[in-house]
């Protein structure tokens, strides 16, 4: 195989590997996932990581189709990567990706939840000693070292059982034997390292002392001198001397003492430097002895020392792992055939990784067997699902916890619930809510978008307010298309939007979802009920959304408990569904029931949008005085209310709430207003509406 072969690799990137590593190393980094040694070499971390990812994954990292999908995918990464216990534990992490087959992804969660079964099984104190013996080695610049010395103090450990077996097949005095042969041989400038050879390291030390007496020849003379009264007894003392303050052999320093010289000063001169030599030739003779005993020993090691640096690397990844799973209470997902992604008690990753308090919610699209006790779980066989509610409900965040369960499932890794069932899919389409107006955006999204659903394969589409995108008539229309497109491709999906109640009559298998606002905590946050109910939604929202567009609410109740709301007029092109008429190819037509009924709310939203628009202008004018009475109220079971004094700047506030008031009282009365000739003309001549009309 040639390196051009690889994703990613042009003819720099060949070039660069070819002359740093040679091709049949680059070749085998890249097929090891060998982050450190691409580096090392030359190429950027980042660029290194992506060639290794799509060497890893290979055409499963395809099913990640849009940038909001791999945003998810790099940010799991992320979370997991911190609690990589080695810097190669680290790198491997980073080129996780999904895999191919469910086989696959089985195969790597057993061994996760085997490897967390065993590490949650270790006592605090034995975690710890686990964790250190692996930061302990990160201070080895060589990979087998590190892998050798690690080893070494797992078995101090006293760990065994499930991914730590392997560990029980070595030797510890092989062990031993292989970590000193690899100290000696690291050494800098291609010397033998400390500590490989007692003797060795005597005569360095030595030798070095020698060399700095041989600086200092004065220094030296005169401490002789002054134990020394004749030439002989000079001699002695510098003898005594040398080897009190270097440690060489006394015979060694007699030896090279100099056999003639003018004066003292000129002995010990040539007589350090005849030392000096002598020492410099016995190191040389010496580590080429010892370094030849390093490779022969090594040699004899190097199944041990590969072995070691196999079981090392695995265990460090899978204990890795084990502290992810444990962290954060993962679970392993139920991987079935169907087209299926159901949660029961899912969390977000993302947010409770950052410290955030999450509400574990419930949810499921397609087949599933989820064990739930109460009847209002998620019902089983909806294929698409549009999920609408209150701002700040957490609608984004349940998309962007699917794509988690989605992507982790996909990768062999156990995802943030209580129980998950998971059906592997080819594409992912995550689309996160993006408002533009730039030009070419609603293009380039639906070219994103839509291309998946027309390949071959299973689809998930997790689309988040694709209104926002472009102006709301024609988002109706396309996402009312696009619900029906994965309907019909047999795709899963999820759609989030506030246009609900255009998109009717979605497909059989298509429901709606809501999420609901309980209130007000008494800090003026809105309180939601984060769990969606299912096949139904407010009829408060539904309402906001109708009043917004100059609609109204009537007709008899839908089934599920709440009203539809639209009217027989046309709207950006496409006729809205009035409320309670189920457009199923039969006509329906509103009774006088409900042309009473429709009477009676547009006199009741008279009387309230007239009150919000009185309100309004007294608070507009009387700013303070509204104040009052507000407190006044709060006087009832608050004490010292008349006391507090409001700031300009709040009562400017509360002036320009009065004013805001008062234009949404005037504009409710004025719709309310069109309302009444519309049920005139509705009481003229009811209108059939059919699907052939609507086309």
């Amino acid at each position: 195989m040639r390196l051009e072969d690889y994703w990613g690799i042009g003819p720099k990137t060949r070039d660069l590997l070819a002359s740093e590593m040679g091709v049949d190393a680059a070749i085998d980094a890249i097929d090891s996932a060998d982050i450190r040694a691409l580096t090392a070499a030359g190429l950027s971390r980042g660029r290194a990581t992506r060639i290794l990812r799509r060497a890893e994954g290979g055409s499963a990292m395809d099913c990640l189709t849009t940038r909001d999908a791999r945003e998810v995918y790099k940010e799991l990464l992320g979370i997991v990567e911190e609690f990589a216990v080695t810097a190669y534990a680290a790198d491997r992490i980073r080129v996780l990706t999904p895999l191919e087959s469910p086989e696959a992804m089985t195969e790597r969660l057993t061994a996760v939840a085997d490897a967390r079964s065993v590490w949650t099984g270790l006592d605090e104190a034995t975690r710890t000693s686990v964790v250190e013996a692996f930061e302990t080695a990160e201070s080895y610049a060589d990979d087998r070292r590190a892998a050798v010395e690690t080893a070494i103090a797992l078995l101090s450990c006293d760990v065994e059982g499930g991914v730590f077996d392997p560990l029980a097949s070595f030797d510890r005095e092989d062990l031993t034997a292989a970590a000193a042969a690899l100290a000696g041989l690291t050494g800098a400038d291609d010397r033998v390292g400390d500590g490989a050879d007692e003797k060795l390291d005597a005569l360095r030390d030595g030798l070095g002392a020698v060399e700095d007496m041989a600086a200092t020849p004065a220094e030296v003379v005169e401490a002789v001198q002054s134990n020394a009264r004749s030439p002989d007894a000079f001699r002695e003392a510098y003898v005594d001397y040398v080897v009190s303050e270097t440690g060489v052999d006394a015979a060694r320093v007699r030896e090279t003492a100099a056999g003639e010289a003018t004066d003292a000063r000129d002995f010990v001169t040539a007589s350090l430097r005849s030392l000096s030599d002598a020492l410099r030739s016995a190191v040389d003779d010496r580590e080429e002895t010892v370094a030849e005993e390093l490779r022969d020993t090594l040699e004899a090691t190097e199944e041990t020392v590969e072995r070691a640096v196999s079981v090392v690397d695995d265990l460090a990844l899978y204990v890795s792992l084990a502290r992810f799973a444990e962290a954060h209470d993962l679970v392993t997902p139920t991987i079935v055939e169907s087209d299926t992604v159901a949660v029961r008690g899912a969390r977000n990753l993302g947010l409770s990784a950052g410290g955030q308090s999450v509400q574990p919610v419930t949810y499921a699209v397609g087949d599933h067997d989820l064990d739930i006790a109460t009847a209002d779980g998620p019902p089983s066989g909806d294929r698409v699902s549009v999920l609408t509610g209150a701002n700040s409900g957490g609608k984004t965040t349940l998309l962007e916890t699917l794509c988690e369960v989605q992507i982790l499932t996909q990768m062999g890794l156990p995802v943030p619930a209580e129980q998950a069932q998971v059906g592997p899919v080819d594409a992912i389409v995550f689309h996160r809510r993006h408002a533009s107006f730039n030009a070419g955006v609603l293009e380039s999204t639906l070219r994103n978008v839509v291309p998946p659903l027309s390949r071959e394969g299973r689809t998930l589409m997790l689309v988040d307010e694709f209104e926002a995108i472009t102006e709301p008539g024609s988002a109706a229309d396309l996402l009312h298309g696009l619900v029906t497109l994965t309907v019909d491709q047999d795709a899963l999906g999820v759609f989030v939007t506030h246009l609900a109640d255009d998109l009717q009559p979605l497909p059989d298998t298509a429901r709606i979802d809501g999420i609901f606002a309980e209130g007000l905590t008494p800090e003026l946050q809105l309180q939601v009920d984060y769990q969606p109910r299912f096949g139904t939604h407010r009829p408060l929202d539904a309402g906001v959304h109708r009043l917004a567009a100059g609609r109204r609410f009537r007709g008899p109740d839908r089934p599920g408990g709440f009203p539809d709301a639209g009217l027989g007029r046309r709207r950006g092109g496409r006729p809205a569904h009035a409320v309670g008429r189920r457009v199923d190819g039969v006509s329906s037509k509103y009774t006088s029931v409900e042309r009473l009924a429709d009477t009676m709310s547009s006199k009741l939203l008279k009387l309230v949008y007239g009150a919000v628009a009185v309100k309004g202008l007294f608070t507009a004018i009387a700013p303070k005085t509204s104040l009052k009475l507000n407190l006044s109220a709060l006087g009832l079971s608050l004490e010292n209310v008349s006391e507090l004094e409001p700031r300009e700047w709040y009562v400017d506030a509360v002036r320009a709430t009065g004013v805001g008031m008062l234009a949404a009282g005037g504009v409710g009365l004025l719709l309310t207003g069109d309302d009444e000739s519309e049920n005139e003309a509705d009481d003229v001549d009811p209108i059939d509406i059919s699907p052939d009309e609507e086309a």
